[in-house]
């Protein structure tokens, strides 16, 4: 079955890599209402590209915003397992366009890249899988699984409607496992095992005094300064060993073992110094940076503001500052509970002579983790070998991913991160990219990947 279907995939790629372009054309920027019917054409172009495949019960679902597409594979019968392959069709806005060197909706090839908005996140991955199905079923009549499609289109602006709609259509979207191909490769042709993520959330600090800028001559030593009072206590929140002080938040947080980090260690590492310019890497006390970045924790300032920000001096004591933080949580922390200790944290150490208000972050996220030794896990990596001809690494991603963690809460199935992409293409910004090396031997791994689940 997996030498038909690979043949199918070399003698009609030119005609595929068509296809694609066709997808990748469509500007499918869900934040910008002016595209609303093009993310709307982008949702058709999969529907009937599916009807082709041979999916059934396809449907656009509507939501508030824009529709998830939804297919359906179940001809391989009660005995085979079913999988819930998930994706996206939006894409980011293209801003700045001038940093373009093509036209980011007239996809171009250029030293074996395919450049386009979304070649990478994540039409080109999921056009992949759909590419497979296609090659399974000219050449077979059926695939070895039960497959279950969803794919949205507002995951660039936070899956808005997706978690409601995944509860309200529990049963529709019911199966024994999901794949999600909207993540990467620590390298070029490097095949990658992502059997984590961490959590998000975060909380925005405003700290007020007077009710107008002050001359910072007539009432300096008498009115305390709001940005000096929020920067006392954002230093009061994370140690020069950047460990966070804040009462409570690592409570529950597992020590990494040493089988762990023996796997991180035999990771290709990014030179951190020579890719960001910094003098010098720093992590939490006890933890190599890699290491901190994979499965530890992060407190961040993301941004801090307040007071005069013109050229040259102005005398004030302002009217107040604004800090927003967010962390990277891992298996153990939850959301909430890190929200409440940093809230807690901060009016315990809030100056006096201001006030102190603390707005938490809607959108927040538990960490995932699988256990590597998974044998769904097991079979990926032995796929990804075999196409890619290099041993799989197993790593821990520092992002976050938040579907990944609705579809653990709500259906308790295991989830394989299946990611193609490399460090190398620019996602989110201009000449966005996909290496046509992870489209040929990405679908290999898929083909293999099929065909080996199918046995367990």
């Amino acid at each position: 079955m997996s030498e038909k279907a690979l043949q199918y995939l070399t003698d009609n790629r030119d005609q595929l890599l068509t296809k694609l372009n066709e997808f990748l054309s469509i500007p499918s920027v869900s934040t910008d209402s002016i595209h609303k019917e093009d993310v709307r054409k982008a949702a058709s172009f999969l529907e009937d590209y599916l009807t082709e495949i041979g999916f059934e019960n396809i449907q656009q679902i509507e939501t508030q915003k824009h529709p998830i597409v939804y297919a359906e594979y179940m001809e391989a019968g009660p005995e085979a397992p079913t999988v819930l392959l998930y994706g996206h069709y939006d894409v980011q806005p293209v801003d700045p366009i001038e940093l373009w060197k093509s036209d980011p909706f007239k996809p171009e090839i250029r030293d074996g890249r395919l450049y386009a908005r979304g070649s990478s996140d994540d039409k080109g991955q999921v056009f992949m899988h759909l590419a497979v199905f296609e090659a399974l079923m000219k050449t077979t009549g059926k695939l070895p699984l039960n497959v279950k499609v969803c794919l949205e289109g507002e995951e660039e602006i936070g899956s808005e409607n997706l978690y409601s709609m995944l509860q309200e259509k529990k049963e529709l979207f019911e199966a024994d496992f999901a794949v999600i191909s909207d993540s990467g490769m620590v390298a070029k042709n490097q095949p990658t095992i992502l059997y984590g993520l961490k959590g998000f959330t975060g909380i925005e600090i405003t700290v007020t005094g007077p009710d107008h800028d002050l001359h910072s001559g007539m009432y300096g030593g008498a009115v305390r300064n709001p940005i000096m009072a929020l920067s006392h206590i954002l230093s009061s929140m994370k140690n020069e060993e950047e460990v966070v002080t804040v009462e409570g938040f690592y409570d529950g947080v597992e020590d990494l073992t040493e089988e762990e980090r023996k796997l991180m260690e035999q990771v290709p590492g990014e030179d951190f110094v020579k890719a960001t310019g910094i003098p010098e890497t720093v992590s939490e006390k006890g933890y190599t940076p890699k290491e901190h970045t994979m499965a530890r924790p992060t407190f961040e300032v993301n941004g801090i503001y307040g007071g005069y920000q013109g050229e040259g001096t102005k005398t004030i004591i302002p009217t107040s500052a604004t800090a927003k933080i967010t962390c990277r949580l891992v298996p153990g922390q939850d959301p909430v509970d890190i929200q409440q200790a940093l809230e807690a944290h901060v009016k315990k150490v809030a100056p006096k002579g201001v006030t102190v208000e603390v707005k938490k972050e809607k959108l927040s996220a538990k960490a995932y983790k699988v256990e590597p030794n998974h044998p769904l896990i097991e079979k990926a990596a032995k796929s990804y070998t075999k196409a890619f001809g290099k041993e799989t690494v197993y790593v821990r991603m520092g992002g976050s991913i938040p579907v990944v963690e609705w579809i653990e809460d709500i259906y308790q199935m295991p989830i394989v991160l299946l990611g193609f992409g490399t460090p190398d293409d620019r996602l989110h910004s201009p000449n966005e990219s996909f290496p046509l090396d992870s489209f040929d031997k990405g679908m290999e791994t898929l083909v293999y990947y099929w065909n080996e689940v199918n046995k367990l």
